[in-house]
Order: structure tokens, then C-alpha cells, then sequence
């Protein structure tokens, strides 16, 4: 039955690779088919499954698992290959489900498992650990999901808070429209022999040089051509080479349409009629519920400036395409400060750097390797209005270096716009000069979902142990979904089973450990080292006599000899650091 599916699956991605070639008359198309069936699966990958999903195919992805990645294994790209085994990782072993899988799922959205609800939230709770509760400049809020509209009106998200969207006729596909890029391809005579365009990624230049060199081919044209650099979005193509450039599904000029403005926020309405006065929206960012609160908070803690308020909450955006796994999705989760300060002109560069250094630090000290995470300073030119400078901190993912989180000087626009909106004055007193004013802001935020994909990238690795092919997620231990696993070495002794039930409850009123008792002592290993469990512990027949267990590191497989009561403070000091 298997065969069946696989067979089905890869009639209809060929189908699909032929409908971007269109009629495939000659050997030499091998290749191109080829790079569409890695582009075929590296989309359900990173994407899930579309809105108008495939059942066939959602039935074979699991029977095929094993095809599939040995096919893109051989494709050149690994890290293509790397997210895929990701992806299958955490279906697997659950981490993370498709959301309404099975309905054939909706785009955007996902459900964190077991394994996957632990490793979120012990993320959260060392940011807000570090964040909130180890610092007394810091206050917490839970804002609503759902608010006024007039929130949003005077934040300007209901009128500009939109991304430019356009459709290809032919594949119907919809992109963002800043999100394909487009060259022209022309001899260094002056000929212009076409255009060629390409979604957006860290390789655009090479896929463009690519779809040129097929392009040139196919028109019978022979360079040498001139450079393509830089490549321009569709939003920069003036209305005479529009219609020329072809659509990144298809290759075929004329089939996309022009660029609309798509409002991303999720509207409702409140209560049982549906009128213009009961219209809300579910809320697309956290800040808003912070600075709308700014007065509350700071009389009822009786907080000076500099401080800041804090929130980690639901966040949803109606995105146009949502890719790359849960990196860009419609439902999401933030981790947000407001850090308000005063409006002199000494101040606000300082704090940035600051807030910049602070969040670089908390990502090493969760285990997000050095050497994938970098800094790019936005330009003048690429700033909000109202913002005096913005840092974005990025990491290489497997699909390319993208955003993992912003820090912005904001200034004091959103406190000004909902005091004028509101008619409520949102100044602080400062008793010191005795002064009013509506302070600036700093604003580190960060995506929780973005910075899980980035603790399993960064931890994911494959090695050997013993001749033998792993699967490790090296995850810090303070982050580790599973802290221990629990392993009594037989089953059928009721003395060993007996001291192993009683470390497990020991150890389980503290932290999540697991207890297992399926398969050989090296099998469940295998099992726990996949997850990320950094230690082993074993309770066998030596135990019974000495009182001693023995604990195996995850990372180098070693092993030692321990008395049972000094495990709780070992594992204390390698988790929590005391």
C-alpha cells in the first residue's frame, strides 16, 4: 500500500514540475524536473500543508519519509535536507503537529506537542526570568488578545498595516509582492533578451544567473550578458516592465497581477450583532496593550523611568504566504519589553545598545551557537517614520539568514498617538525636575516560535556513537524539554523497579524526567538522545548493593558513577546553575 502512495505522491509533484516547464521535449530538462521535486518538498517542509492541501499526499509523507530525504540528500543544498529531517524530528517525536492535520490542515498553523509544549515553555520562562524577575526595573502585564478597534486606528494598523500582494494567474499562487525579485537579462551589445524573476532567499543571485541561463537557451541567445546586480522587488518595476516579468511559479510574463495592499489583521466582531460599532481585531502585536497600559502600570508599582513592562502573549497575522515551517506563520507567540526612558537626546543610543547586548547574551546562554547568530543595522532610509534606529539580530537557519528578533528606538510616537486618539494624556511625572513628558521607548522583541526553530537548529546534529549513525538535539539542559531519563536496567526485578520509581518521583517534583523501561539500555539512548534529554540514569543490580546509579551525558556518551543522593544537587547546578 506504501508503494501505492509513494507512487501517487510522485505523479502528482511530477505533474506539478511539468506545469512550471511546461511540455518537458528534451533531456536536458532532467535537472530542472529535479530541482522541482527538492523545491516540491522543501515547500511542504517549510510551509506545512497548503490551504487547498493534497490528501494523497498527506497520507504518503510518512510512508515515504525515508525516499524522500535520501532524494534530497542527494540534491547539493544540505541544508535543505537539514530542515526536512527538523520538520520530521518534531512530528515524530512530538514536538510539533500541523494544525487541523486531520482536515488536511490549514496553512499558517500549527499545534506544539508534548515535547514540544515543554521546550516552549521553558524558553519563555528563562526570558522571563532574566527579563522580569531578576531585574527590579521590569514589571509584567497581560494585555487582552481581542481590543477596542480604536487601539488600532490610532496605531495606524487598520489603515497601513499591509503587505503589497499579487497572483499569478496561471498557478494561482499568491506571493508578497516585496518578496519577488526580478533582473533583466541583457547581452553587453545592449540586447534585451528577457526577464527573469525569483522569490526571495539568501541565494537569489545564483537562482537568478540560473533561470537566465535557461532563458537564454531557450531564445537561441549567447552571451556574453551584462550583470543582472542588484536585483529590484516587483514593487520597484515601473508599469512598462511589469508586464513583462515573468511569474517565479511559471516563468511566463503577463500572468501577475499588480500589487494590492493586503491588511493583515484578523477581523471580528463583539457581541451578538455585527455592526460597525462592534468590529475588533485580533491583535497582531503585543505592544500596543503594553503602552495603552503605560499609566496603570507604572502608578499601581510606582515605577520610575528608566523601567520597562514586559509581556509574552498570542499575536496573529493573516500573512499572505507563510513559510518556512513555523517561522512565518498566522497564530504566533511574542516575548516583548517596552523599556521607557526620558526624551533627551543623550539617552535612547545607549539604552539600544544595551538592550542589544543583553539579548545577544540570553540567546548564548539558552545554547544559540555564536557563529549563527549576526547583527544588521537598518539603514535611515529603511527605518519606520517614527522610529530614530532599529538593530535586528539574525540567525542562519537552514532556509537562510532571516530575522530571529528587533530592537527599535521608537520614540514617543505610540504613547503620543493613543493620547491624542484617547483624549488621556499619557505623560509621566518627573519628580526629580519636576517635569511632564511622554517618554521615548526601547523595544527588544522577539518571536517565541522563531527563537524554538533556532534552539532546534542550532542543537540539531547527526554523529556516530560506536560505528553506529545519531540523531542528538544538543539542547542546554535549562531549555531541554526532558531534563532525565529515568532507565532501570531490567523490568522483571522488582528491587531495581522500585529504586527507579523513586528517584523518578524525587526527581519529577522538581523537573520533567522521563521514566522508560521499553528495549535495550543502548535503544533507549538512542531515544532520549534524539529529543534532547541531557542525561541518562540507569538503576541496576550495583545499585541495589551500593547505592549508586550511573549517569550518562548525552553530549559525549560518557558515563560515571554516582550515589543516588548527590543526584538532585547535580543536576540542579547543570540545570539552573545553583
Amino acid at each position: 500500500m506504501y508503494k501505492v502512495l509513494f507512487i501517487a505522491a510522485f505523479l502528482m509533484i511530477l505533474k506539478t514540475s511539468l506545469s512550471f516547464q511546461g511540455r518537458i521535449s528534451s533531456i536536458s530538462n532532467v535537472a530542472y524536473i529535479k530541482s522541482k521535486w527538492k523545491h516540491h518538498f522543501a515547500s511542504i517542509a517549510h510551509s506545512g500543508i497548503s490551504d487547498e492541501a493534497h490528501p494523497s499526499l498527506n497520507v504518503a509523507r510518512t510512508a515515504t519519509t525515508t525516499k524522500i530525504k535520501k532524494r534530497i540528500s542527494e540534491d547539493s543544498n544540505s541544508d535543505t535536507s537539514k530542515m526536512v529531517d527538523i520538520v520530521e524530528l518534531c512530528k515524530r517525536r512530538g514536538f510539533i503537529f500541523q494544525s487541523s492535520e486531520i482536515y488536511s490542515s490549514m496553512n499558517g498553523f500549527y499545534d506544539y506537542g508534548p515535547l514540544g509544549v515543554e521546550l516552549k515553555n521553558n524558553i519563555k520562562r528563562l526570558w522571563w526570568r532574566d527579563m522580569v524577575q531578576r531585574r527590579d526595573d521590569i514589571v509584567g502585564l497581560d494585555s487582552s488578545i481581542i481590543s477596542s478597534h480604536k487601539i488600532w486606528e490610532a496605531s495606524g494598523h487598520v489603515a497601513g498595516f499591509s503587505d503589497p500582494m499579487v497572483d499569478c494567474k496561471s498557478s494561482k499562487q499568491r506571493f508578497r509582492a516585496d518578496q519577488v525579485f526580478w533582473g533583466k537579462l541583457v547581452t553587453e551589445s545592449g540586447t534585451l533578451v528577457g526577464y527573469v524573476s525569483i522569490l526571495e532567499s539568501d541565494n537569489m543571485q545564483n537562482n537568478a544567473l540560473k533561470k537566465a541561463t535557461l532563458a537564454a537557451k531557450k531564445a537561441g541567445v549567447k552571451g556574453p550578458f551584462k550583470d543582472m546586480q542588484p536585483l529590484k522587488d516587483l514593487t520597484q518595476a515601473s508599469s512598462d516592465e511589469y508586464p513583462l516579468i515573468p511569474s517565479p511559479a511559471t516563468d511566463e510574463p503577463g500572468v501577475l497581477t499588480t500589487p494590492r495592499d493586503f491588511n493583515l489583521m484578523f477581523k471580528t466582531s463583539v457581541g451578538a450583532l455585527s455592526q460597525e460599532s462592534s468590529v475588533a481585531y485580533l491583535r497582531p502585536e503585543t505592544a500596543q496593550g503594553i503602552f495603552t497600559n503605560f499609566l496603570n502600570v507604572q502608578r499601581a508599582g510606582r515605577m520610575k523611568i528608566p523601567f520597562g513592562i514586559a509581556q509574552i502573549g498570542k499575536a496573529f497575522r493573516n500573512e499572505i504566504t507563510p513559510r518556512n515551517f513555523i517561522f512565518r506563520s498566522r497564530e504566533f507567540e511574542q516575548m516583548e519589553i517596552e523599556y521607557f526612558i526620558s526624551p533627551k537626546d543623550d539617552e535612547w543610543q545607549p539604552a539600544l545598545d544595551t538592550w542589544i547586548n543583553r539579548s545577544w547574551d540570553f540567546f548564548k546562554s539558552i545554547g544559540l551557537r555564536e557563529e549563527l547568530l549576526m547583527r544588521d543595522v537598518h539603514s535611515q532610509n529603511k527605518l519606520a517614520h517614527y522610529a530614530r534606529a532599529c538593530t535586528d539580530i539574525l540567525f542562519k537557519f537552514p532556509f537562510g539568514t532571516q530575522e530571529l528578533m528587533g530592537v527599535a528606538a521608537r520614540g514617543n510616537y505610540d504613547l503620543t498617538q493613543h493620547s491624542d486618539a484617547s483624549g488621556q494624556e499619557l505623560k509621566y511625572f518627573d519628580e526629580a525636575n519636576k517635569e511632564h513628558y511622554i517618554p521615548h521607548v526601547i523595544e527588544p522583541s522577539i518571536g517565541v516560535d522563531r527563537l524554538f526553530l533556532a534552539v532546534l537548529t542550532s542543537a540539531y546534529n547527526v554523529d556516530k556513537v560506536d560505528g553506529e549513525e545519531r540523531t542528538v538535539l544538543k539542547l542546554h539542559p535549562s531549555v531541554a524539554p526532558v531534563k532525565a531519563s529515568i532507565l532501570p536496567l531490567v523490568k522483571n526485578k522488582p528491587e531495581i523497579m522500585d529504586k527507579a520509581r523513586l528517584l523518578f518521583e524525587k526527581l519529577s517534583m522538581r523537573y520533567n524526567v522521563d521514566f522508560d523501561t521499553a528495549g535495550a539500555i543502548g535503544r533507549r539512548y538512542r531515544r532520549a538522545d534524539e529529543v534532547g534529554t541531557p542525561f541518562c540514569i540507569t538503576i541496576d543490580y550495583n545499585t541495589l548493593d551500593d547505592n549508586t546509579v550511573t549517569m550518562r551525558f548525552r553530549d559525549s556518551t560518557e558515563q560515571v558513577r554516582m550515589p543516588i543522593e548527590d543526584v538532585m544537587p547535580y543536576l540542579s547546578k547543570a540545570i539552573d546553575g545553583f
